[in-house]
């Protein structure tokens, strides 16, 4: 076997159903032979955000494939690399190298020194001998840990060089490790003594598949949960002590309950300082800080209690401290701390409710979000957000039921990610309704995967806020606007959609939004990618409590 046989086979073993790719690489082939399906996408960025949403759909569990042509198919994949990395998501890249004769001559593009500050790992190989040990370290390295992207580059002369020997390989197994027991009771004193505690969910508890233990121990405690963007949907927002999720946007709830909270729990988060999250006040708070990633304690918040490790195990050991400290019995405190969420969460839901049910034209983009969560199934719903406004106004809104059902990110943003994330997630669960939501902005980045999702049989549901405008850039450049028109953009996506094979339709009236969905979903259940066009407002309105952002609630 040679090494791009050999590469196969061990993907195969490690579970890789979809090869991800851009011609020309040799592995394409061989993972066909090998019986793993080449998935090719019109540019790099889409084929590594589908392989970040199959490693996302396992936790971790089975973790995506690409692989690309050397030089610029190599610098073209940079973006969808980077954010992966920014992400924490596991993901093998394997990009095409010049031969060894002339890796190391410029100008050619290195993917081994260009990758290194975007990866957790990047090695070429230069040997045959190399590509097993290169693999397991990759597929080791990807998996455990605080999840990333690993890198593997193969000169061109090395692709057919047999490899010696017979192939020994096993795959690569996770391992889990638990805080100290002494570090957790002290957490769980210090969750019992406060006044008003709140728990902060981020994906770690999706890794680690810790959703149990969480309502479990939240149940007991009798605390208000918020998640992350990327922990949405790690606990479900129709339970009482939900108060909705945190990013730019959020609840009131949210916003009150992390100014006021004198003890915070963050259970499988890193606390990474970004204007796309919850910015914490640290002053009168004490934090506990549950992160895989050793480098996160203290890296911006102050850590009174840090439990590095596994979410799943730190949860069990933390429950069995609260356990044998309350008795098994929970105090009581429920219904006041759910009267305090509703208290304020009720009027804030009055205040959106006209956006929420407007009638108006151009279309409200949260009459679009509310009529979506009636017409889809939302337990058996993925959905995903796009980079600004779809994300500010989708998030607050959209209440998950079911764990790793909302695909949240944002400690970077680029435009145009959430369309390989739904397809990623519909190859992943063929089952469900996958739905990307973004802009007429992120589509000119991403948009001609949607013909990759007639051509392979992927079939989303694409829903397309038009206003014909970068809208929230326009209050930033108000000359380039009035002068140049900068900010204005076009297009009849419906039209386009339709050409490339797939159903749309353009919706203009309010009372046109639930029937043009309820046709899209029905679409997708016959194998149909839908793209769902709606003339939406320029006028833009989140709802947005802290500093720094442009958005205000009304």
């Amino acid at each position: 076997m040679n090494v791009a046989q050999v590469t196969a086979e061990i993907l195969k073993r490690e579970g890789t159903e979809n090869l991800f790719a851009y011609p020309l690489n040799p592995l394409t082939e061989s993972a066909a032979a090998a019986g793993i399906r080449p998935i090719i996408v019109r540019q790099e960025r889409i084929g590594l955000h589908m392989a970040d949403a199959v490693s996302r759909m396992s936790s971790g569990e089975k973790v995506g494939v690409f692989c690309q042509q050397s030089g610029p198919g190599t610098e073209n994949s940079f973006g969808g690399v980077a954010q992966a990395w920014s992400e924490g998501v596991p993901l093998i890249v394997m990009p095409g190298g010049y031969p060894r004769s002339t890796a190391w001559v410029k100008p050619g593009f290195s993917a081994l020194l260009n990758f290194q500050h975007v990866t957790k790992s990047a090695e070429m190989i230069t040997t045959p001998e190399q590509i097993v040990p290169a693999l397991r370290r990759a597929y080791t390295q990807a998996r455990n840990g605080r999840p990333g992207p690993c890198l593997i580059e193969v000169p061109a002369d090395m692709w057919n060089v047999d490899v010696p020997g017979t192939l020994d390989y096993v795959p690569t197994q996770r391992f889990r490790s638990a805080p100290d027991p002494a570090l957790v009771d002290k957490a769980a004193a210090a969750l019992i003594a406060a006044q008003r505690p709140l728990i902060y969910v981020g994906q770690g508890v999706h890794y680690a598949k810790a959703w149990p233990e969480l309502l479990k121990m939240v149940e007991l405690l009798e605390a208000p949960v918020t998640t992350s963007l990327e922990g949405k949907s790690a606990f479900p927002e129709n339970h009482p002590l939900s108060l909705g999720s945190g990013g730019v946007s959020m609840p009131r709830a949210v916003f009150q309950h992390v100014q006021d909270a004198d003890v915070v729990f963050g259970v499988g988060a890193s606390f990474t300082a970004t204007g796309f999250g919850i910015q914490f006040p640290t002053r009168n708070k004490v934090f506990i800080h549950n992160t895989i990633e050793a480098g996160d304690i203290n890296k911006n918040i102050p850590t009174a209690h840090p439990l590095v490790g596994d979410s799943k195990l730190t949860l069990a050991m933390l429950y069995d401290a609260l356990h044998e400290r309350l008795k098994g019995r929970p105090r009581g405190l429920t219904p006041a701390v759910v009267a305090r969420i509703r208290e304020q969460n009720a009027p804030w839901y009055q205040q959106w409710r006209p956006y929420l049910t407007s009638d108006d034209a151009p279309l409200s983009p949260y009459r679009v979000i509310a009529d979506l969560m009636q017409a889809a199934d939302v337990a058996n719903t993925i959905i995903t957000h796009d980079a600004g406004s779809p994300r500010d106004e989708l998030s607050p809104f959209w209440k998950p039921v079911t764990p790793l059902s909302y695909i949240g990110w944002g400690k970077t943003t680029q435009l145009g990610y959430g369309l390989g994330l739904a397809m990623g997630a519909k190859i992943a669960h063929p089952d469900r309704l996958c739905v990307n939501v973004w802009g007429d902005a992120a589509i000119g980045m991403t948009g001609m995967d949607f013909e990759t999702c007639v051509r392979d049989r992927i079939p989303i549901l694409s829903i397309l806020f038009n206003n014909h405008a970068m809208a929230m850039e326009i209050r930033n450049m108000p000359v380039s606007t009035e002068r140049y028109h900068s900010t204005d953009i076009s297009g009849n996506y419906a039209d386009w959609a339709r050409a490339l094979g797939g159903y749309s339709e353009r919706v203009t009236r309010a009372d046109q939004i639930l029937h043009a969905l309820r046709n899209g979903i029905e679409a997708t259940k016959n194998g149909q990618p839908a793209l769902l066009e709606f003339i939406t407002t320029r006028t833009k309105i989140y709802s947005t409590f802290q500093a720094g952002y442009q958005g205000k609630a009304s």
